[in-house]
């Protein structure tokens, strides 16, 4: 896996070993033919749906809206703190931003829904690999995913991809979700209650006993974790075992990660799943936008890179492209294929 370290050194040199990376991979990339209609002005405002406050998707989508300001992609650009991945995805959607961070699985669900209509969500590149995190306090006993029946477990604020993620996790294993006060589905001892909290609304639960585990999907190291930790003493459950089924039923979203020794103070090395992130925006967004926030991918990936991370593998030439069926835009496939040369 790629560290800031080793990408910090590549980047000198990141136009030719992007151009190397793409020769193969572009080969056979079909682009469809590009809108007559290009804007030759930049627009006035853009705005960057994120995520939770403490959290990566947050961050990223900060300084990529400093970059697209600083580098003249737009008069001004911002941010959205947002609830995750399918808030992201419904704010592009509405209009109500222009780019959104979202992993995968989650766009791939908006793919059928916007079949019938002229406007769907593309992709500009996928940007990082996020890691799915299951983090139990350190004095819990718990060893494994299975532990978790009879429990309670925060899965993810309501919009976010970790509430999509968390329940197919848990179906994989063998357990039945119940929300507080529900009906179980199957025996009690297979079923875990769930709360839908956030990042920050779940540590507390976990730091204060209400809750049991939390599910996150986010960069390896998250700073809220990364501090709780620092608290109270956290570890994560190995997910690896879950990939066969997860795969076999949903599709080749998901990958096996590692959250590497030392990312997390005095914690070891844990397999967790991994799901890309892409960078999104509408199919009607103008071509110039596009092309220019490409190009800011490739040749200002050292501006893009959280300062929070220190093994999140992503902006490589390898991967930018390599977005899990979901197309690109057409001025983004041009883009690539014109820094290929």
């Amino acid at each position: 896996m790629t560290g800031m370290a080793e990408l910090s050194e590549a980047l000198p040199s990141r136009r030719s070993a992007f151009k190397a990376g793409l020769a193969a991979a572009l080969a056979g990339l079909f682009v469809p033919a590009l809108n007559a209609c290009t804007a030759e002005d930049k627009p006035r405002t853009v705005t960057v749906a994120g995520g939770e406050s403490g959290g990566f998707y947050l961050e990223f989508a900060t300084l990529l809206a400093e970059s697209l300001q600083r580098h003249d992609v737009a008069g001004s650009a911002s941010a959205l703190t947002t609830g995750g991945s399918l808030d992201n995805l419904q704010q592009l959607l509405t209009g109500q931003a222009t780019f959104a961070v979202a992993l995968a699985d989650a766009a791939a669900q908006k793919m059928p829904a916007n079949g019938t209509s002229d406007i769907r969500i593309t992709a500009l590149g996928r940007v990082y690999e996020n890691y799915v995190h299951c983090v139990v306090r350190k004095t819990s006993g718990i060893r494994g995913l299975t532990e978790l029946a009879g429990r309670t477990v925060a899965v993810g604020e309501p919009g976010s991809g970790t509430s999509l993620t968390t329940p197919r996790l848990l179906e994989a294993a063998g357990l039945a979700s119940v929300a507080v006060g529900g009906t179980p589905t199957a025996g009690a001892d297979k079923t875990v209650t769930v709360l839908n909290l956030g990042l920050n609304a779940g540590l507390a639960a976990l730091q204060d006993g209400s809750v049991d585990a939390l599910f996150w999907s986010g960069g390896v190291p998250t700073a809220a974790i990364a501090a709780t930790h620092q608290e109270v003493g956290l570890g994560f459950l190995d997910l690896s075992p879950l990939l066969p089924v997860l795969r076999t039923k949903y599709g080749a979203f998901y990958d096996r990660v590692l959250i590497p020794e030392g990312a997390y103070e005095g914690i070891p090395a844990v397999w967790a799943v991994g799901v890309a992130n892409l960078l999104l925006c509408r199919s009607d967004l103008d071509e110039r936008t596009v092309k220019r926030t490409v190009e800011l991918l490739v040749d200002h990936a050292e501006e893009l890179i959280p300062r929070s991370s220190l093994g999140v593998q992503f902006l490589s030439p390898e991967s930018l492209i390599n977005t899990a069926g979901l197309p690109l835009h057409p001025a983004a496939a041009a883009a690539y294929r014109d820094l290929h040369g």
